[in-house]
């Protein structure tokens, strides 16, 4: 009997994925629970196992972007197969797809009744459709997005420049390709805003410079600013509630949690894992949970639960120097905070001038929900308690 190997739902709004890597070979023997494939979407990348002995038959190649619910292989167990040959890298050369290969005709003509319609419907150029149902037949999901007859042709892939000499020309990563989509689609349907802010980080500085040590040796994690910057835009949604929410078409959506987005670099780019219910934590849970989140991040362990479901998000450019950005948002949330390099720079404080440890701040919103008021209220409270921690309830101390 022959097992179909599909490639798996990965999260809420992700309808492509793309195959990072075979753990086997074609016709390789596999075992029931055994590594076969990993999976890449924009968020995480997900391992599928076998789910029966027998030989496998690959049907997608390494770097094929395809519809989640796709066959990608197939596993008979009725045949022995052979000893493994090998992963397919990421990268590896991979033959044209078999609907490639076929004419467009043999595609056409094998369409079902509910392809045929849609077909009809859109206006589809099915001369301009891969087919990737069974002999290369045309499916429903094949024609989404399909170009229409009197539309213009796809835009090739060659260059639009010449390279130079000393010029190096790399494939783009499906991450990378997936994250530029996420990007402009965030600048296309929202109305974004930037607001900024500067806050006294020595309070802070002060507080933790004190208890660190303690904290570290009690805990076994140390405490870091992002505990505190989560706690204060909890306790801020809490006076600005829009920031917490998203519009839904033509409603909004309010959230009675937080669940806090974390963006952590790694060197597939950028990721947002999601600590929730950061509105029950306590600081030890809050630092607890960062930490197994931006080692999972960093260790490309994390799985579509990490990802899905964040409300909010905060963005710590200043590990790396900045001084200054505004975020972009993460769809669907209205809200991203911005944190910076802490500079010591003169103030004047009473009539004198100060040297203190400075941080500018920058929340960026969807201003159809968000307005000014709200969103300078909301970095205003963030100022106000950063500057005097004790508002924030330290429970560790």
């Amino acid at each position: 009997m022959k097992h179909n190997v599909v490639a798996p739902t990965v999260g809420e709004s992700i309808t492509e994925v793309s195959i990072l890597k075979w753990a086997k070979g074609n016709g390789d023997a596999v075992k029931q629970g055994e590594l076969i494939l990993e999976i890449e979407s924009d968020k995480a990348t997900v391992e599928v196992v076998a789910e029966t002995n027998g030989a496998l038959n690959i049907l997608k190649q390494v770097g094929e972007t395809i519809p989640v619910g796709t066959v990608v292989g197939v596993i008979d167990d009725a045949v022995q197969g052979k000893a493994a040959t090998g992963a397919v890298a990421a990268g590896a050369p991979k033959p044209a797809p078999a609907s490639a290969q076929r004419p467009a005709a043999v595609a056409v003509a094998g369409m079902g009744p509910a392809a045929r319609k849609m077909a009809a419907e859109t206006g589809a150029d099915l001369s301009r459709v891969s087919g990737t149902g069974k002999d290369g037949r045309i499916t429903k999901g094949d024609l989404m997005g399909a170009p229409a007859a009197h539309s213009a042709p796809a835009p090739t892939a060659s260059p639009k420049l010449q390279d130079q000499p000393g010029d190096r020309r790399e494939p783009m990563k499906s991450i990378r390709k997936r994250i530029a989509e996420r990007l402009l689609e965030a600048q296309s349907n929202a109305a974004i805003l930037t607001t900024f802010n500067e806050v006294n980080m020595k309070p802070v500085m002060d507080v933790r410079n004190k208890h660190k040590d303690a904290f570290k040796a009690k805990h076994g994690v140390p405490l870091s600013f992002m505990s505190f910057f989560t706690r204060a835009s909890v306790e801020a949604m809490k006076q600005v509630p829009e920031v917490n929410a998203f519009i839904d078409g033509g409603d909004v959506v309010y959230h009675d949690y937080v669940n806090m987005g974390v963006a952590v670099g790694t060197d597939r780019g950028l990721v947002v894992p999601v600590l929730r219910n950061a509105h029950q934590m306590s600081f030890v849970e809050i630092e607890k949970g960062i930490g197994e989140l931006a080692l999972k991040a960093r260790n490309g362990k994390l799985g579509i639960a990490d990802m899905n479901g964040g409300t909010f998000t905060i963005s710590n450019g200043g590990v790396y120097g900045s001084m200054m950005s505004t975020p972009i948002l993460n769809p669907p949330q209205s809200g991203i905070l911005g944190m910076h390099n802490i500079v010591e720079r003169p103030m004047a404080v009473n009539g004198q001038v100060v040297i203190l440890p400075m941080m500018y701040l920058a929340l960026s919103y969807d201003h159809r929900l968000i307005d000014g008021k709200g969103a300078v209220t909301f970095l205003v409270l963030l100022k106000q308690m950063l500057e005097a921690p004790e508002k924030l309830k330290l429970d560790f101390i």
